[in-house]
């Protein structure tokens, strides 16, 4: 199984989609706190729609808790500065993709921890004239990798 874990996120909307696209995939929803709401607001689970039951989800109470249970397993950090396009490592069961905050993304630190870890999604940029965009939204962002990753193991 996949691990997708949330650092402190911000946009119930948004936990609320990835939610939906854990249980589609098969995959493991993590959702490191602090966050900027509660499970139980009315648009995350309306996101989550009649899915929300069937969501494999541990909290984790802060950063440190997160890292205890991650220990020895293969973090892969999605941010615009990874070294890797997000569909070119050898995913494996275990694996743990992890988006940061919708806002500050992920801490450097963890960048730091694990600088050989990070993957991106390309941004080509606009078809015909207008402005580059600075980054996707967090649950397409998921959505595209996590997709990616359970491709990858069959």
């Amino acid at each position: 199984m996949l691990h997708l874990a949330l650092y402190h996120p911000a946009i119930p909307q948004n936990t609320g989609n990835i939610a939906r696209t854990t249980v589609g995939m098969g995959a493991h929803l993590h959702l490191i706190h602090p966050m900027k709401f509660e499970i139980t607001d009315h648009a995350v689970k309306r996101a989550g729609l009649d899915y929300w039951p069937s969501v494999t989800l541990t909290e984790h109470a802060d950063s440190d808790a997160f890292l205890r249970w991650l220990g020895e397993r293969r973090p892969w950090l999605v941010t615009k500065h990874g070294t890797h396009r997000f569909d070119r490592p050898d995913y494996q069961r275990g694996d743990v993709i992890i988006l940061g905050n919708e806002n500050t993304g992920l801490p450097a630190a963890w960048h730091d921890r694990w600088p050989d870890r990070g993957v991106s999604i390309p941004m080509p940029g606009p078809i015909s004239g207008g402005a580059n965009i600075r980054s996707y939204n967090l649950s397409n962002s998921a959505a595209i990798v996590l997709a990616q990753a359970r491709l990858g193991l069959g």
